[in-house]
């Protein structure tokens, strides 16, 4: 048998867990995480996509399509089968698209509360599991029509059943942890530094003779076949390296940013909090040291990683939606903190008062009703269709992907394509003139296009006109326009939906 990996190595099974979740004590925090998910998750639900969302959706209703060659990472996940099925089962709404996602991500808080239990205190569970609900980008990604949560279940699950192999030397845990190991990677393929995870944890347990259960069999045997299934995407991966560069969106990370991006302030306040109540004593609980190897790894492999390849290649990919798979290891390593002076007694009260904090900071109880993301393309393309109710009237488009720039996008741009995705997603019933990414002054080909417009007239002949897409290009594009000797005698008014903007030209 395997040296303990922590305090809790009993070998209880998924249903005997499942049972004593709704134990009559249990009540007041099963009552607790109804009241979090009702909130932070389902209230939500029915607001407008963003505009990746409007990818998933664009890559649903036209899988396969040609567009895709300017950008052929976008379609590789397999988390568009889930999507596919839900388009199938309920139709094209927000709400049918997002609830793969929140299944997702609600089975993933089962198994972070299964890996609190089993490597911090058998009491920890629903502790762990509020910590992560407090973490914004965990609601955030619950309800996200987007391959994250699936990706977080899936290293969740990866990391609960090489736990259990490392523990018991089953077959059965062996095939589950390379099973959820091999589809990390195909459901986002910036997943890549959660593998360090796995081996600075099975590397360490071996050398402190905590895996003698496993037999040499079993290690050759799984290391094999996790190869052999991984390295079709790993050539893919490499394949898409060599042109990662044109699809890079943002600069490469400051100290700042890398630290923000860590949800360091969870951990930290409640390991002070955990101290402060319990009247600043001495630690009352030691942690494995094998169980902080595992959770400080999956907190920090991640961002630690992607800094370190955005600032050496210069293709800069530290954005919090490629970091997400590591929020399970910041909610772990909140828990792990409270537990050093948490007396035994005390988890399930203080688990309620997480449950209140995680309501409290990520409630946004200043509306009753809240967006899913400050993108808010909808109720945008409903104003556009009420200033611009048919094709007599233009309105200019920019595509809101950097990936819009020649000669993959030229003015005549074949709709659909991925380029304009929303527009697929919430049509427009005006005249769009297609615009590229970049704002007047990075985009010669854009002033040109914008030129051959103000001189056939096309703009100026029916006397009103809209510009409708993402804050900065609108902005940018109406001061050009508002400058030309054109509409020198014209007006605009200027639409503010989150980050989406539209203006409004009418002839005075």
């Amino acid at each position: 048998m395997a040296g303990p990996l922590s305090i809790n190595t009993s070998d209880r099974g998924f249903f005997d867990r499942l049972q004593n979740l709704f134990e009559a004590g249990r009540w007041p925090v099963v009552t607790l995480l109804a009241v979090c998910i009702a909130r932070l998750w389902v209230t939500p639900l029915p607001s407008s996509f963003w505009v990746d969302e409007l990818v998933t959706a664009f890559v649903v209703r036209h899988p396969g399509h040609a567009s895709f060659d300017i950008a052929p990472q976008v379609p590789q996940s397999i988390y568009y089968w889930l999507a596919q099925a839900a388009l199938a089962i309920s139709g094209p709404s927000e709400v049918s698209f997002r609830i793969p996602s929140m299944i997702a991500m609600g089975l993933a808080l089962w198994m972070i509360g299964l890996l609190a239990a089993r490597l911090i205190h058998p009491r920890a569970a629903w502790f762990a599991v509020f910590a992560a609900l407090s973490i914004r980008g965990v609601d955030y990604f619950a309800i996200d029509a987007r391959p994250y949560a699936l990706g977080i279940v899936a290293s969740a699950a990866c990391l609960y059943f090489l736990t259990q192999w490392l523990d018991f030397a089953r077959w059965r845990d062996a095939g589950l942890f390379l099973l959820f190991a091999v589809l990390v990677w195909r459901v986002h393929l910036l997943y890549w530094p959660f593998y360090l995870v796995i081996g600075i944890y099975a590397v360490t347990r071996l050398a402190r003779g905590e895996a003698s259960g496993t037999r040499w069999p079993q290690w050759i045997a799984v290391l094999a076949a996790g190869t052999v299934l991984l390295l079709p995407t790993a050539i893919r991966a490499l394949q898409l390296e060599h042109g990662a560069g044109s699809h890079v969106f943002v600069l490469p990370p400051t100290l700042h940013e890398f630290e923000h991006e860590l949800h360091w302030n969870v951990p930290l306040l409640c390991g002070a909090a955990a101290c402060l109540l319990a009247r600043f004593t001495w630690p009352r609980f030691k942690i494995a040291a094998t169980a902080w190897v595992l959770i400080l790894s999956w907190w920090l492999c991640q961002p630690v990683s992607l800094y370190l390849y955005s600032h050496v290649t210069g293709n800069s990919v530290y954005v919090g939606r490629y970091l997400s798979i590591m929020l399970p290891g910041a909610a772990l390593a909140a828990t792990a903190a409270a537990a050093y002076w948490m007396p035994p007694d005390k988890w399930r009260i203080a688990a309620a008062g997480m449950a209140v904090a995680a309501l409290a900071f990520q409630g946004h109880w200043g509306t009753v009703l809240y967006r899913h993301d400050v993108s808010d393309w909808r109720t945008a393309a409903q104003e556009v269709n009420r200033f611009a109710p048919d094709a007599s009237t233009p309105v200019i488009v920019p595509s809101p992907f950097i990936e819009a720039r020649p000669p993959a996008w030229t003015p005549d741009y074949p709709l659909p394509g991925f380029l304009y995705a929303h527009l697929d997603g919430y049509p427009i019933a005006g005249k769009p003139y297609l615009f590229p990414f970049d704002s007047p002054k990075d985009s010669v080909a854009g002033v040109r296009y914008a030129e051959a417009l103000l001189q056939g007239a096309e703009l100026t002949a029916t006397g009103k006109w809209a510009i409708y897409g993402p804050e900065r290009h609108v902005r940018d594009w109406r001061k050009w326009f508002s400058q030309r000797p054109e509409f020198a005698a014209w007006g605009s008014t200027l639409q503010e939906l989150g980050d989406v903007y539209v203006a409004e030209f009418r002839r005075n």
